[in-house]
C-alpha cells in the first residue's frame, strides 16, 4: 500500500554526497506516521482513542544511494499482526520504481493514558484488517533477514 511521497531535503545529505543513513530511518519513521494516519491514529484519532503506536524493533537495509532532491515513495505490507502488534515491511523506491531501502518493523499498540500495551481500538483493528498483507510463507524476499557474517566454508 502506498503511504507517502517525499523529496530528499538538502539537510539530509552528508559529506559523501548522498542521504545520511539516519535520514533513511527518518523517512521510514514518517512512513509509520502515514500508516498511523491511514488506520485512524492521526492526531484526532490518537486523542479520541487515547491510543498510539510505539516502534519496538527496526531492521533497516540500504539498497541504493539516494541524492538531494530525489523523489521517494514509501509503501507498506503487513507481514503479521495480533491484537496489539503489527509486523510490517516498508519499502522505499525512487520515481522509476528502483528499490532504495527496506525497513522491517515491529509496532506495538499503546494505551496512551496507562503507558502500557493494549489491543487496538475496534475501529482501528477493522481498518488494519483491510491493509495489504503478505500470505504466510509468501513474505517479500528481503523480509525476515537477520544480521550476521556469512559462514566460512
Amino acid at each position: 500500500m502506498a503511504l507517502m511521497e517525499i523529496r530528499v531535503a538538502s539537510e539530509w545529505v552528508d559529506y559523501n554526497g548522498h542521504m545520511n543513513d539516519a535520514e533513511y530511518a527518518r523517512v521510514f519513521s514518517l512512513g509509520v506516521e502515514a500508516l498511523m494516519d491511514a488506520i485512524g491514529l492521526d492526531e484526532a484519532g490518537r486523542a479520541r482513542y487515547g491510543y498510539t503506536l510505539f516502534t519496538l524493533e527496526t531492521h533497516l537495509c540500504y539498497r541504493r544511494e539516494v541524492h538531494e532532491g530525489q523523489p521517494l515513495s514509501v509503501e507498506v505490507t503487513v507481514l503479521a499482526r495480533d491484537a496489539k502488534r503489527l509486523h510490517v515491511f516498508f519499502t522505499m523506491h525512487d520515481s522509476e520504481g528502483t528499490l532504495l531501502a527496506t525497513s522491517e518493523q515491529m509496532l506495538m499498540g499503546i494505551d496512551s493514558d496507562a503507558g502500557r500495551p493494549a489491543p487496538f481500538p475496534e475501529a482501528v483493528a477493522g481498518v488494519i484488517e483491510t491493509l495489504p498483507a503478505a500470505a504466510e510463507g509468501d513474505w517479500p524476499e528481503l523480509a525476515g533477514r537477520r544480521i550476521g557474517l556469512p559462514a566460512k566454508r
